[in-house]
C-alpha cells in the first residue's frame, strides 16, 4: 500500500504554514485540496499559498485552472491522481492539504463517480427554478426524492443539491445511496487523516480579521477583473465566499458593508459545516490547538503519529 498523508481543518485555522514544514520534514510534496485555490486570478478571497510562503515545497492544483472553468469532484480526482503519480515517482510522499471534505474523501476511498453525460437542459432548468424561487424551494425539491440527502446538504449550498438532483434524474438512484454504499470502501493506501482545529472563538475572530485584511488587500478590485475576464454569478469559481457577495455588491443587491458581513458570516458558517464533515470521517488524528500549544508541538504529534503507521 502506497502511504498518504492528509492534512485538513477548517478555513483559517493555519493549514497552510503546518504543512509546509511537514513537508520538510518527511520529504513531501503538498497536492491542493481547495476547490477554489484551482483557479487562476482568484489569490486573494481564497487566500491562496504565494510563491513565498511555499518555501520551495512543490504545490500541485493552485493556479490549474482558469475561473471560467467548471470544477468538480470527478475532475479533481483526474487531477490529483496524476499529481500523487507525479510525486511517488519521485519517491516522495503526498500531502493533500485543504478544507473541502467531499474530494479528501473521494481520493482517501477511492470513491467512484458514475460520469453520466450532464444534462444540459435539465440542469439549466434547476438552475434557473433557483434564481426564480430561491435556494429553499430547489431544496424541497430534493426533500421529495432524498430527504436523507437534503438533511446532509444545505439548502445554500445550490451547485451540490443540483448535482444530488441531477444524479436521481439521470440513474433514478438516490444520490444519498451511492454515496453510503461507497463509504463501506476501504481505502487503497496506508494513510494518516488529519484535522487541525482550534478554539471556536478564536478561529470565528480569526476567520473575521482575515476578511477584513483581504478587504484591504484589494479584495473589491480582484473581483472586479473577474467580472471584466467574463465572470458572472453561477459559474463555479463564482460560488466561492468573498466572490459572490461582492458579485451581489457591484449588482446594487446589496450594500458594501453588508457584503462583508456577509462574507464573514458564510466563512464562520462554512467553518462549522467543514467540522461536522470531518467528525463523521473514520481513522481521523484530531490536533486540538488549545492543547499543542506550539507549531513544533503539533509536528511533533504528526511525526509521532506517522511513524507508528509506519510512513515515516
Amino acid at each position: 500500500m502506497k502511504d498518504l498523508i492528509i492534512l485538513t481543518g477548517p478555513t483559517a485555522v493555519g493549514k497552510t504554514a503546518l504543512s509546509i514544514n511537514l513537508a520538510k520534514a518527511v520529504g513531501g510534496e503538498i497536492i491542493s485540496a481547495d476547490s477554489m485555490q484551482v483557479y487562476k486570478h482568484m489569490d486573494i478571497g481564497t487566500a491562496k499559498v504565494t510563491p513565498e510562503e511555499m518555501d520551495g515545497v512543490k504545490h500541485y492544483l493552485i493556479d490549474a485552472i482558469n475561473p471560467t472553468e467548471d470544477f468538480h469532484v470527478v475532475r479533481f480526482k483526474e487531477m490529483v491522481l496524476s499529481a500523487m503519480d507525479e510525486i511517488y515517482a519521485k519517491g516522495k510522499i503526498p500531502i493533500i492539504c485543504g478544507g473541502t471534505g467531499f474530494y479528501i474523501q473521494a481520493i482517501l476511498y477511492d470513491i467512484q463517480f458514475t460520469e453520466q453525460e450532464i444534462d444540459c437542459a435539465y440542469r439549466r432548468s434547476l438552475e434557473k427554478f433557483a434564481e426564480e424561487k430561491g435556494n429553499e424551494a430547489l431544496h424541497d425539491k430534493l426533500k421529495e426524492i432524498d430527504p436523507e440527502s437534503a438533511e446532509s446538504i444545505p439548502a445554500a449550498n445550490r451547485k451540490r443539491v443540483i448535482r444530488a438532483l441531477e444524479y436521481h434524474h439521470q440513474t433514478g438512484e438516490k444520490i444519498s445511496v451511492h454515496n453510503a454504499r461507497e463509504k463501506e470502501r476501504k481505502s487503497p493506501y496506508n494513510f494518516a487523516y488529519f484535522v487541525l482545529n482550534d478554539d471556536r472563538k478564536l478561529l470565528y475572530n480569526r476567520i473575521d480579521k482575515r476578511v477584513d485584511i483581504m478587504m484591504e488587500s484589494g479584495l473589491l478590485d480582484e473581483v472586479k477583473a473577474l467580472m471584466e475576464m467574463g465572470c458572472k454569478a453561477g459559474m463555479t469559481s463564482m460560488d466561492a465566499i468573498g466572490y459572490k457577495e461582492l458579485l451581489a455588491y457591484f449588482s446594487n443587491d446589496i450594500s458594501l458593508e453588508d457584503a462583508v458581513e456577509l462574507i464573514k458570516k458564510n466563512s464562520r458558517n462554512y467553518a462549522k459545516r467543514q467540522l461536522t464533515w470531518f467528525r463523521r470521517e473514520k481513522e481521523v488524528v484530531w490536533l486540538d490547538k488549545t492543547i499543542l500549544k506550539s507549531d513544533s508541538e503539533i509536528l511533533d504529534s504528526i511525526m509521532t503519529t506517522l511513524k507508528e503507521k509506519g510512513i515515516i
